[in-house]
């Protein structure tokens, strides 16, 4: 996934528009360009070869590098890591498992992974895909509070599967129902 970028006299463009710090930003001949940054002591450095004509910027190639290895990093930091959690029923769960399972989903739901819910088919139970379909789309229907269908119910193999996503979690605006019972609070406790 490194990105090489054309340096000085490896790029190969005739006119390239030049940008940069302490110069004149326009469209210059490759060997204007050249002289302008052997001038400043620093490096030409293609930036975006698909553009016509391809820019260039005036600039110290291993500061450049630098930054974008910086820029990576934080953008890589800032990322979220989506987490899987499988959740397994059978064509014939009873109530109890069920609602056990549920609750589990729940907590997954609210901590922001992501639920893979399936029926597991073993043998001749694959009779019993309609139940199991009725089982994983009420299982959507009793967590459309906390997350929401990305796919519905598709028989792959043995296993029907379903996959639910973390609802966004909205924040308050104002807090004023907050503000209003501390202070309602507060008047009640100087009484």
């Amino acid at each position: 996934m490194k990105m090489q970028y054309r340096i000085n006299d490896r790029i190969r463009a005739k006119e390239v528009r030049l940008v940069g710090d302490d110069l004149e930003q326009g469209v210059y001949s490759i060997q204007e360009a050249l002289n302008i940054a052997d001038k400043q002591q620093l490096d030409l450095v293609e930036i975006s070869p698909n553009a016509v004509p391809p820019v260039c910027k005036v600039i110290d190639y291993q500061k450049f590098l630098y930054q974008q290895k910086k820029r990576q990093k934080d953008q890589k930091a800032k990322s979220t890591k989506l987490i899987v959690k499988e959740i397994r029923f059978g064509p014939q769960t009873d109530d109890h498992d069920y609602d056990f399972k549920l609750k589990h989903a729940k907590a997954f739901l609210e901590e922001g992974s992501k639920v893979k819910a399936y029926v597991f088919f073993k043998g001749r139970s694959i009779l019993f895909k309609e139940q199991g379909e009725v089982l994983l789309l009420r299982f959507a229907n009793d967590l459309e509070d906390f997350g929401k269908v990305e796919s519905m119910p598709v028989l792959e193999g043995k296993r029907m599967i379903i996959m639910l996503a973390p609802k966004k979690k909205a924040i308050p605006i104002n807090n004023k129902s907050i503000i209003n019972s501390k202070t309602e609070q507060n008047a009640k406790d100087e009484n």
